[in-house]
């Protein structure tokens, strides 16, 4: 079963998973700009992290065969001061040439507050100005709908924003339809404990069409997964799913988003 990890904090993980990863058949390996498990104090602290992403994770991920790519951002959870978010955005165009970097992301909201969609919102204008796809972040629990209206909303006011080459990640039942009713691809993360389970996942794969809709592992600082997607295709699979199927959602679909972004390539491709 080949598939791609579109959605992995690898820099929370050990050097154990990554060989998990490659032996369950991982291709590709997307890992975008979060949170580092505690507030940074200093753009610093984010300049050494992009160096992190582009620079020491994929040559972490080339030792097992994976390509490594990665999101760059400041994360909605570090975005609430705004002075301080733009000292870190300031940073961005210094590794966004860099060959393995795919787009802005993931941004998003959290706490839905107003500082959050600014920044949120110059994040988005950096992205057009660069013609790069965008990862966004949907906040959890009762923030989701608030919070994924406020985005697609804040969206719909950029009006050369092509949807096909957004995705909006995390969604569930309550808001899979809101983004994908306005043409944006759509992200589920599998949780063991939030979220999507892989029952859950599979259950909005089989009332929807699915053409633009991935899964995810998350695998970040909290109680996840690495191997959640590929266990989902098993899931899939004993819930007699053809190949076909779990191929086109585990691998064609994220390749197909991920394709728009002009750095990733696949070897085996």
């Amino acid at each position: 079963m080949r598939y791609i990890e579109p959605h992995a904090h690898m820099v929370s993980r050990t050097t154990d998973d990554y060989e998990k990863l490659a032996l369950a058949g991982c291709e590709a390996i997307c890992e975008p700009a979060f949170w580092a498990g505690f507030d940074r104090s200093s753009p610093q602290g984010f300049y050494d992290y992009y160096r992190q992403l582009t620079d020491y994770e994929p040559k972490r991920a080339a030792k097992f065969g994976i390509p490594h790519f990665c999101w760059l951002c400041i994360n909605p959870k570090e975005a609430e001061d705004a002075g301080f978010a733009r000292e870190v955005m300031a940073l961005i165009p210094e590794f966004i040439d860099k060959p393995t970097v795919l787009g802005i992301g993931e941004i998003g909201l959290n706490k839905n507050t107003r500082s959050e969609l600014a920044i949120f919102e110059e994040h988005v204008q950096i992205a057009l100005d660069r013609d790069l796809p965008i990862l966004i972040h949907t906040p959890h629990l009762e923030d989701k709908r608030k919070g994924t209206k406020l985005m697609l909303d804040s969206l719909a006011n950029f009006g050369s924003l092509d949807r096909n080459r957004v995705i909006i990640d995390h969604v569930e039942e309550h808001t899979v339809d809101l983004v994908l009713d306005q043409g944006y691809w759509a992200g589920m993360t599998l949780y063991p404990e939030s979220k999507c389970t892989p029952n859950r996942a599979i259950d909005i794969l089989e009332t929807h069409e699915g053409a633009r809709l991935w899964l995810n592992s998350a695998c970040d600082w909290g109680i996840s997964d690495p191997l959640a997607v590929v266990k989902c295709g098993f899931e899939m699979k004993k819930r007699k799913h053809s190949a076909e199927q779990i191929d086109k959602i585990l691998f064609e679909n994220p390749k197909r988003f991920l394709s728009q972004c002009p750095n990733f390539e696949l070897p085996s491709a």
